[in-house]
């Protein structure tokens, strides 16, 4: 199976039910986003739980949100509604599975988040490991877009990031 889809199903705001506690880098402490990461984590946990409402309530009801084009489904989505039935058709393609944030890093008004995804997909005995980048940029103290990356490099990159030294 093509790990794109995969990719994709992962990259999303609702994504976590996380076992442990992410790491945090310095700047994840800075600049008052703690409230908002909270608030990212537990998007994450309502996305494996398959809690569509949960998972899209932290973002401002206009967000934009984009896909890279290369992915199915990629491409940009915009208000809460078109978000939330995004995610539910990324979801449904898993047998079982979670995404959980390993760190988040703030950057200016953006926080990087890297995801590790660990699914099965539908079609598949086979448990697939992603590892990606989400990267939301606050406004207000809203979350009023989100860009998801493939390669973890490029989202920081993007996000005028600093790259950690203990990826």
């Amino acid at each position: 199976m093509n790990i794109i889809p995969i990719a994709l199903m992962c990259l999303v705001v609702g994504q976590l039910a996380y076992s442990q506690e992410p790491k945090k880098s310095h700047a994840a402490n800075s600049g008052g986003y703690e409230e908002i990461i909270s608030h990212l984590r537990a998007a994450y946990a309502a996305f494996n739980r398959a809690d569509f409402d949960a998972a899209v309530a932290v973002l401002d009801p206009q967000i934009e949100w984009s896909e890279p084009l290369e992915f199915p489904g990629g491409g940009t989505y915009h208000g809460r509604e078109a978000v939330k039935r995004y995610l539910t058709q990324s979801r449904a393609g898993w047998a079982e599975g979670s995404s959980e944030p390993e760190r988040f890093i703030t950057a200016g008004d953006r926080i990087v988040v890297f995801v590790y995804a660990r699914f099965r997909p539908r079609d598949s005995n086979e448990w697939q490991q992603v590892k990606l980048a989400d990267v939301y940029s606050v406004r207000d103290g809203r979350i009023v877009q989100m860009n998801a990356f493939a390669d973890r490099q490029q989202a920081l990159s993007w996000a005028g990031a600093k790259i950690p030294n203990d990826k």
